[in-house]
């Protein structure tokens, strides 16, 4: 089974969105060094704690400084943007950087809604998203006689698309269509049982003959279980403070949020980041194996908003360690 990576370059308290850019590029490499597949970024909007809004931009320069690992958006949020310039902006990095772009499509406008109306200037929902999802795999695909829009760059390309999602919407177009779907459990995980069979039982041949599933998981894993919470407690913090609509830099880190944080928010961010393997290491291979168990993924992608740079990447590599040996295992077995 193979593992990737899921960065949204976090700024953290005390450090600036430069700052937060070289250490995407950093950890890129690192996890090109740990055998991680693919190392992909999210697009937001007007979150002064997220540096990866120029998705595409990013995904170039992280590209450009890394040599094997799959790069890609994990992901663009469609409705944001016509599928053209989609196609066009990918089918130029497929051009640069040859068969090593990934695209993730999502619909939902990864901002708050003044924003999202800032970046619509065409007043789309996201209602169209089946439609525009096919416009773009057309633009990327085969050239099309007689077609009168073409991307140029794009055509050709076939950048491998993929669904995300966290509903049984992404589920249902993903088996339709015939693409990988990859379920934003990381933060939305409520309808993951429901959403991972849906999508395998509906499943279609198409851009893939056969389902290809990939879950998201958190992941803080340190030298010891009171380590990996205390790392843990940054993001908490974040998406807390995220939903009472006070979004900031990613905080530092702290000994217990429930001193800083009325106790509901705490549940709340708890209950929707439960998909998590934190701790030592024996606590996460545990939580990790247990998870891969559960949903039987083809694929997993990691994620971990800390604090302190150093102390993620260690993350990433103590759970790619934990990742190999329990392939191994499960190879030998």
């Amino acid at each position: 089974m193979q593992y990737s990576v899921l960065d949204l370059s976090p700024v953290p308290e005390g450090h600036d969105a430069a700052e937060a850019i070289a250490n995407t590029v950093d950890l890129a490499r690192h996890a090109e060094a740990q055998g991680y597949r693919r190392f992909w970024m999210a697009e937001h909007h007007n979150m002064p704690g997220i540096a990866s809004a120029a998705t595409s931009v990013l995904i170039g320069h992280v590209a450009g400084a890394t040599e094997r690992i799959r790069v890609g958006a994990g992901g663009i949020m469609l409705p944001n943007h016509s599928p053209l310039m989609v196609a066009e902006a990918f089918g130029t990095l497929a051009t640069i950087h040859g068969d090593r772009i990934d695209l993730g499509l999502g619909r939902a406008p990864g901002t708050d809604m003044a924003t999202a109306r800032a970046l619509r200037r065409g007043g789309g929902n996201g209602e169209e998203f089946p439609n525009d999802v096919v416009e773009l795999m057309n633009y990327l695909g085969a050239p099309r006689d007689g077609a009168r829009v073409r991307a140029l760059p794009g055509e050709g390309t076939h950048v491998p698309v993929w669904i995300l999602g966290s509903s049984l919407y992404g589920a249902e177009l993903a088996a339709m269509l015939g693409l990988p779907y990859a379920f934003a459990s990381h933060f939305a995980p409520q309808a993951l049982e429901q959403a991972r069979e849906l999508y395998r039982a509906r499943f279609q041949p198409g851009a893939l003959d056969q389902p290809r599933f990939m879950l998201a998981i958190n992941v803080f894993a340190a030298e010891s279980d009171a380590r990996g919470a205390y790392l843990r407690s940054s993001m908490q913090q974040a998406f807390a403070r995220l939903r009472l609509g006070q979004p900031g830099k990613l905080p530092r880190p702290v000994d217990d949020v429930t001193q800083i944080l009325p106790a509901q928010a705490v549940e709340m961010a708890d209950e929707a980041l439960r998909i998590t393997a934190v701790g030592g290491p024996q606590t996460v291979r545990d939580r990790l194996e247990a998870l891969i168990a559960e949903h039987r993924p083809d694929e997993v992608i990691l994620t971990g908003q800390i604090h302190d740079h150093e102390a993620r990447k260690e993350s990433f590599e103590r759970a790619a360690d934990i990742l190999r040996d329990l392939g191994a295992e499960r190879a030998a077995a």
